[in-house]
């Protein structure tokens, strides 16, 4: 049920933040793009690829380690610290956010590079507000010696 819940949660949310906001974007953005030096923007591929990849690896950790969804309404039971958790706290957004900018090279968009910079902001907002202090409260001192 938990795997279930996971995957309809990464395609709405993922889905929307990476595919539906910037098809919105691209498609009322009535700014041509430069032209393409040496086939350059096909570079946006690799951070593409790699933040997904990241995104995805990550719900696995989240469902089967966590015992959870990446959903803050369904977050994991138990505090992850395998895979990229072990090394960075929200590996998730770092993938978001690659996708985001290797998009914006792909398509050569400002708009797109905009939005990435509206997401960091959210993201940054939403880690110290909500789940900072969450975390905290429901791990207590294995949250507190995870990040020291």
């Amino acid at each position: 049920m938990v795997l279930l819940k996971t995957i309809i949660f990464t395609i709405i949310v993922p889905g929307t933040v990476l595919v539906w906001m910037p098809y919105l974007l691209l498609t009322s953005n009535s700014v041509s793009s430069p032209p393409d030096t040496f086939g350059l923007r096909y570079l946006g591929g690799i951070p593409i690829l790699l933040g997904a990849t990241i995104i995805l690896w990550c719900a696995w950790d989240f469902t089967f380690a966590g015992k959870g969804t990446p959903a803050p309404i369904d977050p994991p039971k138990r505090l992850v610290v395998r895979g990229l958790y072990r090394h960075v706290r929200n590996p998730m957004y770092v993938g978001v956010l690659s996708v985001i900018t290797g998009e914006a090279l792909l398509f050569q968009s400002l708009a797109l590079i905009e939005y990435a910079a509206v997401a960091f902001v959210c993201v940054y907002l939403f880690v110290i507000f909500y789940e900072e202090p969450t975390l905290s409260r429901k791990f207590g001192e294995s949250y507190k010696n995870y990040r020291e």
